[in-house]
């Protein structure tokens, strides 16, 4: 059985897919959750100076997106051919390229170009990928590929309500097609049991650099 430690902040972010890939392959992992505070000394010991990573019986890896996709595919959950992992990875580039866009205005420490940014991002960016999410998860029998579940559908349930909290705003609201699919996602047992048992987040991003 391969030993597996995860290290992360205190957040779901960029970790939580990782965390629910694990869980629902039924792989015991422990975690190092990192206090902002603690980062400045931490960081030169990562690999490329981030986190998360992953150390698999002492080998260290880093990329979550890389990550997500091995442990998918030693899931099942990367499509069963070239094409239907090309839709899946797709997807979960889309899905990242949102992710980069709320990330950009969140953190950005110029409080002009902030409020700029977020007029785009609430009423241009989050409309156009959300409405595009809600309209492919409802051509797909509540899925994003194929009408089955994915990885895909597993980081985007893991991650988007972080993403609700960086852009201040439900992101699920109005789109039912992607409220069902994050409460299908969330009741497979697996998943269900490592959202009961995790530990509480800390959501303090003012001190993180």
């Amino acid at each position: 059985m391969a030993v597996c430690k995860l290290t992360y902040f205190n957040l779901p972010a960029l970790a939580e897919p990782i965390r629910f890939l694990l869980s629902y392959s039924e792989i015991d992992f422990e975690e190092i959750r990192i206090e902002f505070e603690q980062w400045p000394s931490i960081k030169p010991t990562m690999p490329f100076g981030q986190v998360p990573i992953l150390e698999i019986d002492g080998k260290i890896l880093n990329q979550s997106i890389a990550i997500c996709r091995y442990l998918a595919k030693k899931a099942g959950l990367a499509g069963k051919d070239e094409w239907e992992s090309l839709l899946i990875d797709i997807t979960v580039d889309n899905i990242n390229d949102l992710r980069q866009a709320i990330a950009s205005q969140a953190f950005d420490k110029n409080d002009e170009s902030k409020a700029k940014k977020y007029v785009t991002l609430i009423n241009e960016t989050i409309p156009l990928y959300m409405n595009k999410f809600e309209y492919t998860v409802g051509e797909n029998d509540g899925y994003f590929v194929n009408g089955k579940l994915s990885w895909a559908d597993i980081l985007f349930v893991a991650i988007i309500d972080f993403f609700g909290y960086l852009a201040k705003v439900d992101l699920l609201e109005s789109r039912p097609k992607l409220q069902a699919l994050k409460k299908n996602v969330s009741e497979i047992p697996q998943i269900k049991s490592w959202i009961a048992k995790r530990p509480a987040f800390s959501y303090d991003m003012s001190n993180n650099n």
